[in-house]
């Protein structure tokens, strides 16, 4: 499967046409949209975003993931990831480090193969989805092999302590795995401490909780109401660990 993932919006043409690439060339391997409405330009966000919902995939698993400010300038690569037998395909600015940080196996290519034809504002749909479709159907692309600086991936944080995204129902979610933490360890967020809990049902309606999503990440949640809207929240807010003292 070919799975996507972009800050291109439902709206408009950008994920259709990518999708149009991809049943050209590879008309058999199914498309999931993953995550559509990523961050916008927020690379370091979504570099944790994707690294968390990556992980449940089965190997052989192709990303095609594009949030890419610096489209079309030198200053980043086009980037082919390998780790632990899942792909990942899109622009090399920092998307995968977190991928690459937590991987047992990683290796990275520059991409040096190009279409006949490549806009200079649209290399998801020129480069990255035709190299996409080459390595869904066991096809080898034009591939350069590139170091990995596992030095400067150490210095990244192991858990973004930060709001990453916010999902259709208002909820925050973070870049904190809960399996990082103890299980009494809860979040500080707006002057306020927010119980963590296993379910909604655990406090009143119109509560704030804290919990563990269903990939993984600490969420904060509004029962039955938007906590982006009651807390004003938006994505890089800064969130605090609290552990409770024995």
């Amino acid at each position: 499967m070919i799975f996507l993932f972009t800050d291109f919006g439902v709206a408009g043409p950008y994920v259709g046409q990518m999708k149009a690439v991809l049943h050209r060339h590879a008309p058999t391997v199914p498309v999931i949209d993953l995550f559509a409405d990523a961050p916008v330009h927020n690379i370091h966000a979504n570099a944790y975003l994707l690294a968390a919902y990556a992980e449940s995939f089965e190997k052989g698993t192709v990303f095609l993931a594009v949030v890419d400010p610096g489209v079309g300038s030198e200053d980043r690569p086009a980037v082919v990831v390998n780790c632990d037998g899942r792909w990942f395909v899109g622009p090399g600015n920092g998307l995968f480090d977190v991928v690459i940080r937590r991987g047992q196996q990683c290796q990275q290519w520059e991409i040096l193969w190009r279409p006949e034809h490549l806009s200079s504002s649209f290399h998801g749909r020129d480069l990255f989805a035709p190299v996409a479709a080459m390595l869904a159907t066991d096809q080898q692309p034009d591939l350069e092999l590139l170091p990995v600086d596992k030095v400067r991936l150490l210095q990244l944080p192991e858990e973004l302590a930060e709001v990453i995204y916010i999902d259709h129902f208002g909820n925050l979610i973070s870049g904190i795995r809960a399996s990082a933490l103890g299980q009494d360890a809860c979040l500080h967020y707006h002057n306020q401490l927010i119980p963590r809990v296993k379910t909604f049902a655990n406090v009143a309606s119109g509560s704030p909780l804290c919990y563990e999503n269903s990939n993984g990440l600490l969420e904060i949640a509004l029962n039955q109401g938007r906590a982006e809207d009651h807390f004003g929240a938006k994505v890089g807010d800064v969130l605090r660990v609290v552990t409770p003292q024995a």
